[in-house]
């Protein structure tokens, strides 16, 4: 089972020097402010607790990560600052939400509570403290960071192109190779699929009961490849890790306890709970899919072999037949044209596409139809098996973008730039206002802004 958590690595040690050029602390030194913001303070702590939660959450940190986070963090302190000043309210919701993530992350990386207080050096009750604050604080800046970037006046057509004036041809966004679509899918028969797993699974349980090891049946059976080699085991992990309709059944079984047959979108499980601790729970299951036989693709293959023809002849249009034979909802009330689901454009660029769908239509011209093929749909993590026929209906080559062809794009090139010149006004306006400290240490970090640079020369001069 695919289970959306972070890996865990090692616990690195506190104030742990980087290799090279990497920032590094005086010996012996705990903890200290390195930096003042008006009156916002930031001090090591706060620097070295959020590399260890990177740490934590598998992202390494390269030599400049402490750098590259303090200048972040001042940015950060003067957006705050503002926000105070112009009295803006934390969301609450999304804070609660972001924080209860955040933890559920940590605690299934780390193996739950113990481990991550262990790793953290202190106890969740402080830790959710701790990052609640900071959470809120995050609030305020991005709140006032949208102020800032919304501030700037409704893009015209005439912004546009005064943004394709100033910009370098070389410079201007690449779209890239775009394809629009029609389908046509038919589904096998699930349910018959779905009752001959289950007989599988009824199968497994029955000898699971009768005394052989969940585990190894696991290893032989289970289609999950990432738990199966660990005889099903998928490692403590917070209940929101899991389909609502998995961690239900887990939380509810006592250790030991083989359940029924469980169905998410990932397909159909058997669970042994191996422990429980609060709502976080370590467990072993069996994953199986249902599997179709070669009867269901000829018999699909036949069909739509069959309308390719039809539609090739001219006697059914391709919208037609996706009207009254497709068995795709989404697609089939528009004459079987595609949509992104996340977008809703109709247009795809490769990335976007199925595997099996791009090398169905690689070698298409425009107007042509694929022949019937395998696919899959959008359910579930991986997708149902899907059989289907393609048309090729447009291809817009790779271009650089045009005002003519690609407004839409160039409207969102310029608002973001106009919007990150209000930021970077921003910025240099409250840096030079505002009595700003870095600590030496920090001097020859490679801030990203120049008029960091200066304050933190400015700075050094000063001890």
């Amino acid at each position: 089972m695919n289970k959306i958590l972070e890996t865990a690595l090692a616990a690195a040690a506190m104030l742990l020097p980087l290799s090279g050029q990497a920032q590094t602390y005086p010996a012996g030194l705990i903890d200290k402010t390195i930096a003042v913001v008006g009156n916002e303070k930031i001090s090591i702590s706060n620097i070295e607790d959020e590399i260890q939660y990177l740490r934590a959450n598998g992202q390494y940190s390269d030599k400049n990560m402490r750098c590259n986070l303090l200048e972040s963090m001042l940015e950060s302190k003067l957006f705050l600052m503002q926000a105070r000043i112009d009295s803006l309210s934390v969301n609450q919701d999304m804070v609660d939400a972001q924080l209860n993530q955040r933890i559920d992350n940590v605690r299934t990386a780390l193996g739950g509570d113990d481990g991550v207080e262990s790793y953290f050096g202190k106890s969740l009750y402080k830790l959710r403290q701790d990052w609640k604050t900071t959470l809120e604080d995050q609030s305020l800046t991005q709140e006032e960071q949208r102020n800032v970037a919304g501030s700037i006046p409704e893009i015209t057509p005439y912004d546009v192109r005064q943004y394709l004036a100033e910009t370098d041809s070389a410079d201007l966004p690449i779209v890239p190779i775009r394809y629009q679509l029609s389908q046509i899918c038919i589904y096998p028969d699930r349910e018959a699929a779905n009752l001959a797993v289950k007989d599988k699974l009824l199968a497994l349980r029955e000898r699971i009961i009768n005394g052989e090891k969940f585990s190894t049946l696991a290893r032989i059976y289970s289609e999950d490849p990432g738990s199966a080699r660990r005889g099903g085991e998928l490692g403590m992990a917070s209940k929101s890790t899991f389909w609502p309709a998995f961690s239900d059944v887990a939380m509810s079984l006592k250790p030991g306890v083989v359940s029924q047959i469980v169905e998410t979108p990932d397909g159909f499980h058997l669970i042994e709970v191996i422990e429980k601790k609060g709502d976080m729970f370590n467990a072993r299951h069996i994953l199986m899919k249902p599997q179709y036989t070669d009867a269901d693709r000829q018999k699909a293959f036949k069909t739509l072999d069959s309308l390719r023809t039809e539609i090739l002849n001219k006697a059914v249009t391709f919208e037609l037949a996706a009207k009254f034979y497709s068995q795709d909802e989404a697609s089939r009330t528009n004459g079987g044209q595609m949509a992104d689901p996340a977008t809703g454009s109709s247009y795809f660029e490769i990335d976007q596409l199925k595997a099996q769908d791009y090398a169905a239509l690689k070698d298409l011209k425009e107007g042509e139809i694929s022949m019937p093929y395998e696919s899959l749909d959008n359910e579930g993590r991986n997708g149902n098996t899907v059989y289907k026929i393609i048309r090729l209906d447009k291809i817009i080559p790779a271009h650089t973008a045009s005002f003519e062809h690609d407004y839409s794009e160039l409207l969102d090139e310029t608002r973001n730039k106009l919007a990150t010149k209000a930021i970077d006004k921003f910025l240099n306006e409250k840096i030079s206002a505002t009595k700003i400290y870095i600590d030496p240490i920090f001097k020859d970090c490679p801030f990203s802004r120049e008029a960091w640079k200066k304050v933190a020369e400015e700075s050094a001069k000063e001890q």
